[in-house]
């Protein structure tokens, strides 16, 4: 098995900490100091990692990983054409499985030892799953709450099968990220299950998949090895999907995927809330953009940028307040500042 990280991002679910000159993967944020970049490496049950990133980020990835290998995109145009290329230009046997993972994910420290043993287990699921030719494997984390802001993963609950401990069943669609009213219904089915974006697959199965569905090989594969052309190859892109909307979908539609199943303590950090309980600090937080008018309360914190060094202030009394630049409001965390201060230093530290 190797392992492909992807890092990157536009840097805007958590302004102002996180910026596209250094987006979330890039940021200690978490109380051991560690970058989720070098926490998503740290939990792989292999050493055999690349990270594709953009080619501005370089400087970041060799920093925090100088063990790995490095594939440079000259721009971002989303994960279908990042793997794309990681499946081109790194030259592995047909035969040999792929683990596919973003970099900004968080895992809950007390679960990341079952973490690293599920992707380990679930390789069998990339060889010879239900009887697939070439499947592709994405993995589903247990529901927790109705949640808007995750695509979800409805399988087939009469596949189910157990393969080394891990329940997996064949995928009959994907839904990308629904309403409220949506989310209600779809928290109570059973089996159904937040996309993780994370994917398991045989080197072969990627490459017939990409071909059978995007022009991605056909448009890149002449260009390895050659900066310019790929830079030109990446602007000839006239659509950056993601995987799951140039491959995923269409692939599920053919039978081809795979769900695996597990209950880690999953989180993809894409709001200041989510940061907030990562950290161990109280309240939900919203980001605020520039124009924009907001109440807050003597428990609320407001973190921003004051001549570009970033802070935390907490307001002495009830009002309100414009902001003249992203902002974020983090409602009730006043009682944890020192948590949040230890968070904004961390960052500030590196440049954030």
């Amino acid at each position: 098995m190797y392992a492909v990280i992807m890092a990157g991002g536009g840097g805007t679910r958590l302004h102002p900490l996180s910026r596209p000159e250094r987006p979330k993967p890039f940021l200690p944020l978490l109380p051991s100091g560690e970058t989720l970049l070098q926490a998503t490496a740290r939990r792989l049950p292999t050493e055999d990692i690349t990270v594709v990133t953009e080619r501005r980020y370089e400087r970041f990835v060799r920093d925090q990983l100088p063990n790995a290998n490095v594939l440079l995109e000259p721009m971002g145009r989303n994960t279908a054409a990042a793997i794309a290329y990681a499946t081109i230009a790194i030259d592995k046997p047909e035969d040999e499985v792929m683990l596919v993972v973003p970099a900004d994910a968080y895992i809950q420290p007390s679960s990341e030892a079952l973490y690293r043993q599920v992707l380990s287990d679930a390789e069998p699921l990339a060889k010879d799953a239900f009887e697939i030719d070439e499947p592709l494997v994405t993995f589903g984390v247990q529901t927790t709450r109705p949640a808007t802001q995750y695509g979800y993963l409805i399988p087939d609950l009469d596949t189910r099968r157990e393969v080394n401990g891990l329940v997996a069943y064949r995928l009959e669609r994907f839904e990308e990220k629904p309403t409220q009213e949506r989310a209600d219904l779809l928290v109570r089915e059973a089996g159904v299950a937040w996309n993780a974006g994370i994917f398991l697959w045989r080197r072969a199965a990627i490459t017939s998949a990409l071909g059978r569905f995007t022009g991605l090989l056909q448009t890149l594969r002449p260009m390895i090895g050659a900066p310019r052309l790929l830079e030109s190859a990446y602007e000839a892109i006239q659509q950056a999907k993601s995987i799951d909307h140039a491959v995923m979908e269409g692939a599920a539609r053919a039978g081809r995927v795979v769900m695996g199943a597990m209950e880690v303590g999953w989180s993809d950090l894409g709001s200041w809330t989510a940061l907030l309980a990562a950290i161990g600090a109280r309240g939900e937080g919203a980001v605020v953009q520039p124009g924009e008018t907001v109440s807050v309360e003597r428990d609320d914190l407001v973190v921003r940028r004051v001549a570009g060094r970033l802070g935390v202030i907490a307001p002495p009394e009830r009002g309100s307040m414009t902001a003249a630049q992203p902002i974020a409001v983090l409602r009730g965390s006043a009682p944890d500042i020192d948590i949040v201060n230890a968070l904004i230093e961390r960052c500030a530290q590196v440049g954030g």
